[in-house]
């Protein structure tokens, strides 16, 4: 019988106890004495949002194959949860073992999004760990952060003993090897992270050392370590075929989130979408081979026993076999119980084709994301999409019998007028009139247009860095002018508008581009109280702007401002590939309006070629 790290009496008081026991199908259990090294695995936030990160399941998967380590997994516990183990002093546990985090070798977070940050710290102390660093001393894990957000690590860096910059199937082997050699010789934590800093992709962020202009940018970011590289190359898998992939996932004992098996059918976009983060961060595009995703599709859905299949990509329809994958994917597993779903089309004559095989219309919505209402504003961000393309895909999808469509816009982007805020309830409008152009016998059922606008975040290494963002007062009069024109269109009654929060996108803009004087924010935000920010019935703003008044630091210097083409960025350590001076000619390409071809049509000379690999191998094309 495996020992539960709660009593009896705690998992019947609290809500989803399964979150907590671990043994999942597929779950791997070793023997501890037989293991050198022991990971946890964490997402900082609730289990059903961490089991469906396909990230975690690949990680997960890749080092248990070792025999030398045992890797597990654990989950910001819930608030009920959280407050039993704070009173009753129970120290935070990982599912497999259900031993604690403290014991551990490494403690690895992966973090996804800016608004997990206070869930980390919570993570940390629950295990019985210093928030800092500096703090922590020879005991506990070796705590290392990956994933997008750590493009710009340094509103964490205090927190973190080092970063891992890049696709975990490249250095990881190599850092866990290093480290195993270090802790078989007896060595200390600061010769395992000296080590660590030689290796390409590793960052430390206690031997850097960053000074200020009086005007309070950067004025340098140097190394105080002999073993510290000037420049952090992120690190890519050019061979996406040949990397470990899960075969058989973890299967949640309860409902998460993403429920299905997931086939990642290519890694990055060629696009050039310019506000786009991960656009910029995960080329070269690189695709799978299609007969070896039909193999996997077969094993995991043995495995698992679930009964939806997505093919996961930034834009699987520019996925080359993507005809290919989805006939056989129908023909093989559409009689037999099996979904297919098929996120980030472009809804075009083939992908409606598909879509009417595998889904239910009568029920379903399509979803366009035309980003911006105007077609000005469609080329300032490089959307490559016209009005006709959407107007002519919308009519297609009425015409095969959809009545329902998503659109989805930002508000804020770079140069917006008032005009370009109006045109998203216009466009919507068009949409609409295009379904009432339709014969009234031949229409299937009520239309419904919902729109919905985030608020535009501007984020490293894309061309819009360096633009200014806005108050939370400014965001909320641009929604409203938004939604004054949808009540002005003549098929109103048709369309629906929605806006995300205001006050979570100030938030977000500080931390996906502050330096390291915001981790003060962050601590004295969780010290007030802050938790599952991310979530709408936790998120406190008011205790957010109390810590920036505690801790003096100023949104405004972070939001509201645009950056001049010299400043020093807190990221500009990190080599992405992508070059800063491809950024800044994209940059002004915006301000001109100018659009930049995709990938396959034209090479704009952004930089990944020197990963030799993917899009840019196969291409004739030559740079621009």
């Amino acid at each position: 019988m495996r020992k539960l790290a709660l009593r009896d009496d705690i998992l019947l008081k609290i809500e989803k106890p399964a979150r907590y026991i671990g043994n999942e199908v597929n779950s791997v259990i070793k023997d501890v004495s037989k293991v050198d090294i022991r990971f946890a695995m964490c997402f900082p936030d609730v289990y059903e949002i961490g089991m469906s990160h396909l990230g975690i399941q690949i990680l997960y998967d890749m080092f248990n194959r070792r025999e030398d380590v045992w890797c597990e997994r654990v989950y910001s516990p819930w608030t009920d949860l959280d407050h039993i183990m704070r009173s009753e002093q129970i120290p935070l546990f990982a599912l497999e073992s259900q031993d604690d985090i403290k014991e551990f070798d490494f403690l690895g977070i992966t973090i996804q999004y800016e608004m997990c940050y206070t869930n980390i710290l919570q993570i940390l102390e629950l295990s019985g760990m210093a928030l800092k660093a500096e703090e922590r001393g020879e005991e506990g894990p070796i705590v290392i952060g990956g994933g997008p957000c750590t493009y710009n690590p340094e509103p964490l860096a205090p927190f973190f003993d080092l970063f891992y910059m890049g696709e975990g199937e490249t250095v990881y082997d190599e850092l866990l090897d290093v480290y195993k050699d270090i802790k078989q010789g007896g060595g200390s934590k600061k010769e395992f992270l000296e080590a660590a800093a030689g290796i390409e992709g590793i960052y430390v962020p206690s031997f850097y050392d960053v000074s200020y202009n009086d005007d309070g940018t950067i004025a340098s970011f140097v190394p105080n370590n002999v073993h510290a590289k000037a420049k952090i190359k992120k690190q890519a898998a050019m061979d996406v075929t040949a990397i470990p992939y899960p075969e058989a996932p973890v299967v949640p004992f309860i409902k998460a989130t993403q429920d299905r098996v997931v086939l990642e059918i290519q890694r990055g976009c060629i696009r050039g979408c310019r506000f786009c983060q991960a656009g910029m961060l995960y080329r070269p595009t690189r695709e799978r081979d299609v007969n070896v995703l039909k193999e996997y599709a077969y094993k995991m859905l043995k495995s698992t026993g679930h009964e939806e299949i997505s093919l996961s990509s930034l834009s699987s329809s520019d996925y080359s076999c993507l005809q290919e994958l989805v006939a056989f994917l129908i023909d093989e597993f559409k009689g037999k119980g099996i979904n297919i779903s098929l996120p980030s089309l472009r809804i075009d004559a083939f992908s409606l084709d598909v879509m009417s095989k595998v889904q239910d219309i009568r029920k379903s919505s399509l979803t366009f994301a035309p980003e911006a209402g105007s077609q000005r504003m469609r080329d300032v961000i490089n959307k490559g999409l016209s009005q006709e393309d959407i107007i002519s895909g919308a009519g297609q999808a009425f015409e095969g019998g959809w009545s329902k469509v998503k659109l989805y816009f930002m508000l804020g982007l770079p140069t917006e007028t008032e005009e370009d805020m109006k045109e998203i309830a216009v466009l919507a409008d068009k949409v609409a009139r295009r379904y009432y152009e339709i014969p009234k016998e031949e229409r299937s059922g009520k239309c419904q247009i919902t729109a919905s606008s985030s608020f535009f975040i501007p984020k490293p290494f894309t061309p819009f860095q360096w633009a200014k963002m806005y108050t939370n007062e400014e965001y909320i009069s641009r929604a409203a002018t938004v939604k004054r024109a949808f009540n002005d269109q003549l098929n109103r009654k048709s369309l629906r508008y929605h806006w995300h929060d205001a006050e979570v996108t100030v938030l977000e803009g500080v931390f996906a581009r502050g330096d390291r004087r915001t981790a003060a924010v962050v601590e004295e935000a969780y010290r007030l109280g802050c938790l599952y920010d991310s979530w709408s019935e936790h998120f406190d703003n008011a205790k957010w702007m109390q810590a920036f008044d505690n801790t003096g630091v100023d949104i405004a210097f972070y939001n509201q401002r645009e950056r001049s083409l010299e400043e020093v960025f807190p990221w500009d350590f990190i080599d992405i590939g992508v070059t800063k001076e491809f950024l800044i000619k994209e940059w002004k390409r915006a301000m001109d309006g100018e659009v930049t071809p995709n990938c396959r049509q034209k090479c704009s000379g952004c930089g990944a070629a020197r990963w030799g690999g993917g899009v840019c191998v196969e291409s004739k094309n030559q740079v621009s």
